[in-house]
């Protein structure tokens, strides 16, 4: 039987692979996804998320959250994600609208409503969480499982000191913090104390799973539409940027969610920095605990998931 799924988004290019991943596997059934300002503005991502979902035809209920970091100026990445989030793919118009509830609000019905049967899979900054959190200290009890896609724990962040966003984060070895973190450090401390019982999947795994230009190139006559939105959403990443690839972050978060194997993991606490000169740092205390922090991945059974389910 499928479980429920709640995922929170700020739909850029990866998050919506990691959508159509999410409506494409039998174990989930996406009973709700909420959507927080970070690769770019709040009302961009929940349009990003209708269109999405519209495209791929979930009628899943979408929520609009945050507009803005917890104690922060908001930072996007335009130049990785473009201008829309979407890496300027002219997909249609949404037919619907986001729902009246906010999205903590969505976050702790749709767990209550769920109690420990729901999975949770967070791939944006971690503000609408650390709300939801802060508003309802009993979901964190609520989950059956919560996986988060961000922190480097062990290999270079995505994000410069001075907060450049990177084009090539795998050539900047001074950047500590992946960009999730960086964005709201605070909210991301704010869930790593609480008792969730989370997976981490940072940079240290997501860098080695990954959409080739070889591997788009194949699909450039597709018509299917969970293939025809990878082509498109990347089209700008190959084309324009003229990267080699595009790295799978927030669909490896949803894999690991269904099949936590995928991953080896270390146990402890997890802890941000939320200074200023190494903010959004991610480090790992080792020890016992409920938190995981992945350290491995098996890349190619997760590619076979990926291609299988969404028809690459």
């Amino acid at each position: 039987m499928a479980r429920p799924l709640i995922m929170d988004v700020d739909t850029g290019i990866d998050d919506a692979m990691a959508l159509a991943l999410a409506a494409s596997l039998s174990d989930y059934d996406l009973v709700a996804v909420t959507t927080v300002a970070g690769n770019v503005p709040v009302e961009r991502t929940a349009e990003n998320t209708l269109r999405v979902l519209s495209w791929i035809g979930s009628d899943a209920p979408v929520y609009r959250g945050m507009s803005q970091p917890l104690a922060r100026t908001l930072h996007t990445a335009p130049n990785v994600h473009g201008n829309d989030g979407l890496g300027a793919w002219q997909e249609p118009l949404a037919r619907r609208d986001v729902e009246e509830v906010s999205a903590p609000e969505a976050i702790i019905q749709t767990a209550r409503r769920h109690q420990r049967e729901i999975d949770g899979v967070f791939v944006g900054p971690l503000t609408n969480l650390a709300v939801a959190l802060t508003l309802e200290p009993r979901l964190a009890g609520w989950f059956r499982t919560v996986t988060i896609m961000g922190g480097a724990f062990y290999s270079p962040g995505n994000v410069t000191p001075v907060g450049e966003f990177n084009k090539n984060s795998s050539d900047v070895t001074s950047s500590v913090a992946e960009f999730n973190m960086y964005v709201d450090p605070e909210a991301a401390a704010v869930v790593a104390r609480a008792a969730l019982p989370a997976t981490w999947i940072g940079l240290d795994v997501t860098h080695q799973v990954s959409v080739t230009h070889d591997v788009w190139r194949c699909i450039e006559n597709v018509t299917a539409p969970e293939p025809a939105l990878i082509r498109e959403v990347c089209r700008q990443t190959f084309e324009t940027r003229r990267m080699d690839k595009v790295h799978l972050h927030d669909p490896l978060a949803v894999a690991v969610a269904a099949y936590p194997d995928l991953v080896t993991v270390r146990h402890g606490q997890v802890r941000i920095d939320v200074g200023n000169v190494i903010r959004g740092e991610t480090r790992l205390i080792e020890g016992d605990g409920r938190t995981k922090v992945a350290e491995s991945v098996d890349s190619g059974r997760f590619m076979d998931i990926f291609r299988t389910a969404l028809g690459v």
